[in-house]
Order: C-alpha cells, then sequence, then structure tokens
C-alpha cells in the first residue's frame, strides 16, 4: 500500500460518518430525504454459487469487478474497515471513502453495509446481501440511500442518479460473474 493511502486511511480512520442514521439499510423502510436504490437480482443457482458470490464479496471483488480501485484496512469487509473506492481517470477520478458499519453472516444471507465518509461525493449507506433462497436461487441484493454532499455531485442532477444506476448495473454484474465456477 502507498504511503499516501496509509496516511488517508488512518486519517479517516478518526472520521465520523457524514449522516446520522447508521445501520438503516438493515430495515426495509430506508430514511426519508434520501434518494433509493432497491436492487433483488438473480446471479445464480445452489450452495457453491452462493458460497463463492459472497468470498467475492467479502474480498471487496465485486467492487474491484464492477471496475473501481479498492484499498482498505481490511482484505476482508469486517465492521470498522475503512475503504476508499476511486473511480474515473485523471482530473475525473473521484475519492469514495466509506466505513463498514455491520456485517451478516448467516447461512443463507451474507454480506455488509458501508457509510460515508468525509471526502465521498454523497452521504448515506449502501448494504450488498449475497442471499440464498429455500429454492436454491442466489441472489445479490442491494439496499442504498444517498443525497449529494459534493458541489460535483450537487451539480449533476439527474446524471448523479443515472451513474449511480450504473455503477449498481456494474456490482450486479460483477457478483453474477463471482457467483459462476471459476468466478
Amino acid at each position: 500500500m502507498r504511503s499516501k493511502d496509509a496516511r488517508a486511511l488512518a486519517r479517516l480512520a478518526a472520521a465520523d460518518l457524514t449522516y446520522p442514521q447508521a445501520g438503516a439499510t438493515r430495515d426495509d423502510r430506508l430514511p426519508t430525504g434520501y434518494g433509493h436504490v432497491l436492487r433483488d437480482v438473480s446471479i445464480g443457482t445452489g450452495r457453491p454459487a452462493f458460497e463463492r458470490a459472497a468470498g467475492g464479496l467479502f474480498g471487496w471483488h465485486m467492487h474491484r469487478g464492477a471496475g473501481l480501485a479498492v484499498t482498505s484496512t481490511a482484505d476482508r469487509a469486517a465492521t470498522g474497515a475503512i475503504v476508499i473506492l476511486r473511480a474515473g481517470w485523471g482530473p475525473l477520478r473521484l475519492t469514495i471513502p466509506c466505513r463498514v458499519v455491520y456485517t451478516v453472516e448467516s447461512y443463507d444471507c451474507r454480506g455488509f453495509a458501508y457509510g460515508t465518509l468525509p471526502g465521498h461525493p454523497e452521504r448515506g449507506e449502501e448494504a450488498f446481501l449475497v442471499v440464498l433462497t429455500d429454492a436454491g436461487d442466489v441472489r445479490i441484493r442491494i439496499r442504498a440511500f444517498s443525497r449529494p454532499a459534493s458541489l460535483l455531485a450537487r451539480s449533476g442532477g439527474a446524471l448523479t442518479r443515472i451513474v449511480q444506476e450504473y455503477v449498481t448495473d456494474r456490482y450486479v454484474g460483477a457478483a453474477r460473474g463471482l457467483a459462476r465456477p471459476g468466478g
């Protein structure tokens, strides 16, 4: 890890989340006053696909597969871990710092949520759950609430939501790839 990244991660470890509703993605009712993302998509079938997808999610592979650069205080998502995601290139590169606010690790549901930290273009939380249904369907469930925090995000208007939907689509595609054998 570059020393610049190590310093940024250390600085963010002491930072507060930029929104007051930490953990609110656990509930079906997301906080008002935010834009919401709710996605529930089949990505495979059977326990092996579930295990591959859940392992890839916790190892940040879904994020990398969606095209984001990932720097984290932990190789595996865990409550309290700091992650800096990066998207774009050169002057259009976004830095997206978050903290994992909770994890879920049960027999048929695994995942985590992270919340925004100072420097993130949005304020809010996003949860990623891999679920194995009783019928053997493996699903990725993404739930988020956010609102613009930076001038760039505020000035983007509807384009900001379109970009968020695009990234969510990329997450779904990456999760589908992780669920496949060899994924």
